[in-house]
């Protein structure tokens, strides 16, 4: 990372160090086991309550369990001791403000007080089990941008709103997206309520009002934005991103029957804007460093992005091999003890789009970042079945329907039905890092 004379952050490429040294262990046994989902590789940070009553605070999840970031505060010095300080609040604004330099550098001293070789074992008195913690929204989320990154979700999605055009021409130059409603993002764990709206079947002369038929997940990516930019100024790909904090999993939760009555001529409205659903933890980039991969390779005959889209380094390195899964389970199912069913088996490096690209697209008319910001990467879905990241693609509209344990079937989500998300990185030579959940059960409409 450097920063240039504006005192502008640029992220060339972010180097591994002994933070992600694979044979690195903590004294927090449970964060040392094979299949962990947070090991000391990977750190990643949340608000939390650590008991019922208690205030919120800023942690690190570790193993199984939390630790409370500003009370190691004093264990630190330097940028590292500011940016724990930073997190003696409720939510993580402050620290993503400060910038990658003070990220780098707690992750760094975190990394080291919680490793055995260095290990710093009074910060036990610090650890709270996260069993036991209620998991908190981490940021206060200023504005919501929702991408359509994924060219197979792109065309499956138009094969079924307009069979005729699937894929617009402008998608293979522009980075699709809609401003979505930021007071209705949700952490992980609370229900969604089926929202009323407008609704009209192809068979129906005119529409009629009721609660949704058609409710839908979309599996995404979320991409917090930590340092803001100015009005007016634009962010290019080499500085866009230094200004990402961190990744979360994120269900864009869509009503697809309000969707496809309301969304011409200007897009998305209802059938998006009642809920969106991200998961409690956000994994840095830092600490997905060893999981960069090259951007989505166009195939010949695609347009090459124009200038202010196109970066050597992002080509090279712009991509990240994050693998997600979406899984179902409805009431009966979790009566009867049976696991979720898994629906989608996806990776993130199939996206057309970069997070960079994103970024740069999003700011190029001078629209301002704020710290906070939640970017949607949209619906994640690859070139196979399996791989597609909605019921919409993965039922046909509702024509094929899938079949769950116990006899019964879905086309759409009904009311009862959990939703999970998972997501991991995983590569030869490293450890394994995950992501948490991102779960949510439907709950019926209003009267």
């Amino acid at each position: 990372m450097e920063t240039t004379e504006s005192g502008r952050h640029r992220l060339t490429s972010v180097p591994l160090d002994e933070t992600h040294d694979p044979a690195r262990r903590s004294f927090v046994e449970s964060a040392n086991a094979p299949d962990a989902e947070f090991p000391i590789q990977n750190l990643p940070f949340g608000a939390y309550r650590p008991a019922v009553g208690a205030p919120p605070r800023i942690g690190v999840a570790i193993g199984d369990q939390i630790l409370d970031v500003a009370a190691a505060a004093s264990s630190f010095a330097g940028p590292a001791a500011e940016a724990a300080r930073a997190c003696a609040v409720a939510d993580l604004h402050e620290l993503m403000a400060l910038g990658p330099h003070h990220w780098s550098r707690l992750r760094l001293a975190l990394s080291r007080a919680l490793s055995v070789e260095r290990g710093q074992q009074d910060l036990r008195r610090h650890l709270s089990p996260m069993a036991r913690a209620e998991l908190l929204l981490p940021a206060r989320i200023p504005n919501f941008t929702d991408f359509y990154a994924s060219i197979f979700h792109a065309t499956n999605t138009g094969r079924a709103l307009r069979p005729d055009n699937p894929l617009l021409p402008n998608y293979k130059y522009v980075p699709v997206a809609y401003h979505g409603r930021a007071s209705s993002v949700r952490v992980s764990g609370t229900p969604v309520k089926r929202p009323h709206g407008q609704r009209k079947r192809a068979n129906e002369i005119v529409p009629s009002y009721g609660p949704s038929r058609n409710l839908d997940f979309e599996l995404e990516l979320g991409f917090y934005v930590g340092v803001p930019s100015e009005l007016g100024d634009t962010v290019s790909m080499r500085e866009a991103n230094g200004h990402v904090f961190g990744v979360c999993l994120l269900n864009d939760w869509s009503a697809r029957d309000i969707q496809g009555w309301e969304y011409q001529p200007l897009g998305p409205f209802l059938g998006k804007n009642f809920a969106t659903t991200v998961s409690p933890w956000l994994v840095t980039l830092e600490a997905l460093a060893p999981f960069r991969t090259a951007a989505f390779r166009r195939p010949a005959g695609d347009p090459a992005p124009l200038p202010y889209l196109d970066d050597a380094e992002d080509r090279a390195h712009g991509g990240f091999d994050i693998t997600l899964e979406a899984y179902l389970a409805s009431a009966a199912m979790r009566r009867a003890g049976t696991a979720a069913l898994r629906v989608t088996h996806t990776s993130f490096a199939t996206s057309y789009w970069t997070v960079a690209q994103m970024i740069a697209h999003h700011t190029c008319n001078g629209c301002n970042l704020q710290t906070g910001d939640l970017i949607g990467s949209g619906t994640v879905s690859g070139p196979e079945k399996p791989s597609w990241g909605s019921l919409l693609e993965q039922t046909a509209r509702g024509s094929e329907p899938i079949a769950l344990p116990g006899g019964e079937s879905r086309t759409f989500v009904e009311d009862g039905d959990e939703v999970i998300f998972r997501a991991h990185c995983a590569k030869p030579g490293y450890r394994r890092i995950g992501f948490g959940e991102c779960r949510a059960i439907v709950v019926p409409a209003n009267a």
